[in-house]
């Protein structure tokens, strides 16, 4: 049985079945237990991810992220996923292909996070693993960035266990927690060769 499946029917509810996860779009019932997973893990994204807006965790502002997920899927803009535990149904984090550009380019962006007390247990390699093969096979795109701060050592060696070649150092790409902060940038492309599945449990 393959360990990775895909379904976008109804075209704008992306679904990713991985050995473990369940890779899929934001929905409105999925406001609390999103609200404790980032409330919790707040301390420990905080280096790695822009200043939250001060009403970023309420139910209105999730309302929205949800609606604008959708708009953007359907437009083909960008896929933004909760990652799911499939046995438990756990929300684990989030990941988001975004950016998405056609024509000549035909390439995106990954970008994820994880809630503090679901890391460094192999989800998110296993959750990029899909979000990959998803990209170079449903999306049919050509490649995919990522950009990592060079001190965020975990997020660079996931992305090289999956397959990403580091590319080049931006100054002051993103501005993350409230501060211009330069990135490592990193690019796979569909023609690359994916390393093996990861199997867990």
């Amino acid at each position: 049985m393959a360990l990775f499946r895909f379904s976008t029917d109804p075209p704008s509810r992306p679904l990713i079945r991985t050995q473990n996860l369940i890779l899929r779009a934001p929905l409105a019932t999925d406001y609390a237990a999103w609200a404790v997973l980032r409330v919790e893990s707040r301390e420990f994204l905080t280096p790695w991810e822009p200043v939250w807006n001060d009403d970023d965790l309420t139910r209105t502002s999730f309302r929205l992220r949800v609606k604008r997920a959708a708009r953007e899927i359907a437009g083909d803009e960008a896929y933004s996923l909760f990652i799911i535990d499939a046995r438990s149904e756990t929300l684990l984090g989030g990941l988001t292909l975004g950016l998405v550009r056609r024509g000549v380019a035909q390439a995106c962006t990954l970008g994820y996070w994880m809630g503090k007390r679901h890391a460094g247990q192999g989800h998110m390699t296993e959750a990029v693993q899909g979000a990959l093969r998803f990209a170079f096979s449903d999306l049919a795109l050509h490649r995919v960035e990522a950009a990592c701060l060079p001190n965020n050592i975990p997020s660079r060696r996931l992305l090289e266990r999956v397959g990403f070649g580091q590319e080049g150092h931006a100054r002051a790409y993103l501005r993350i927690n409230g501060v211009w902060a330069d990135h490592l940038l990193y690019g796979i492309l569909s023609s690359d060769p994916l390393p093996p599945l990861e199997k867990r449990r």
